[in-house]
């Protein structure tokens, strides 16, 4: 089982890359887990036509423990095994320990063990990267953090300061960074500006999406590109990626 973490600055496109990346690898034949660790639940909403699920912490609060496995789960596009953390009561309680408490439970009720993915990935709001948020690196939970950015300064700062936590992390056994994709917002300089960070932190850049309204277009149908028009040069690009990440972590797979 390969487990990766998705780390990147709020508002970066994260979450629609990882949909996308979970739907393409789905139909090269791999069983995806696809975890949202943000309070937002909305990792997973391209995956499914569901407009509310469940979230772990929503259910945690309602039914302490007395609930199934199943009840936490959403079975998406192609299979996609869909999960979100949710997050406290606005105002109340602490974002990082939904995260937490969400993955405790997914260990304690055998999810792993009862759907068998292939690949876990970890959708994690990245602005912020102490307790609950810096749970998915830890030892057990994903081997490999990759970080999305853009040219913008703050992506920048964002993707810097995560992988200076990935660095200090890594005497711990933590998850191991894995590299950098450039999601592009065609700012000046952008490629120079990543490739640049990605030599400061020992890392480089594994995959580039173009700036494009195929995206948006796929997202106001509420699907991924991969599924809403998969002929598309999006969908390719998305798919390269799956593969270069999939081969990072050791494994070789064509999805095109």
């Amino acid at each position: 089982m390969i487990k990766i973490a998705v780390y990147g600055k709020g508002g970066i496109g994260k979450s629609t890359t990882v949909s996308n990346i979970s739907a393409a690898l789905s139909e090269s034949g791999v069983k995806v887990m696809q975890i949202g660790c943000d309070p937002k639940a909305d990792s997973t909403v391209l995956l499914h036509d569901r407009v509310n699920v469940n979230t772990v912490l929503d259910l945690v609060r309602t039914n302490k423990n007395n609930f199934k496995l199943e009840d936490m789960v959403t079975v998406g596009y192609n299979g996609v095994i869909c999960v979100e953390s949710g997050g406290p009561t606005p105002g109340l309680g602490c974002a990082g320990r939904g995260i937490i408490t969400a993955l405790e439970k997914l260990k304690e009720k055998g999810a792993y063990e009862v759907y068998k993915p292939d690949v876990v990935i970890y959708d994690v709001l990245g602005d912020v990267v102490c307790g609950g948020f810096s749970m998915p690196m830890r030892r057990g939970y994903a081997d490999k953090v990759f970080i999305i950015t853009s040219g913008e300064n703050m992506a920048v700062h964002a993707a810097a300061n995560i992988a200076v936590a990935v660095e200090n992390f890594k005497n711990r056994g933590y998850a191991e960074l894995g590299g950098l994709i450039l999601n592009k917002r065609n700012v000046k300089n952008e490629y120079d500006k990543v490739e640049e960070l990605a030599r400061d932190i020992n890392s480089k850049i594994i995959g580039i999406l173009d700036r494009s309204g195929i995206v948006q277009q796929a997202e106001a149908l509420r699907k991924t590109v991969i599924e809403a028009f998969p002929q598309s040069d999006m969908a390719k690009q998305y798919k390269r990626l799956a593969e270069s990440i999939l081969r990072t972590c050791g494994k070789e797979i064509s999805c095109l």
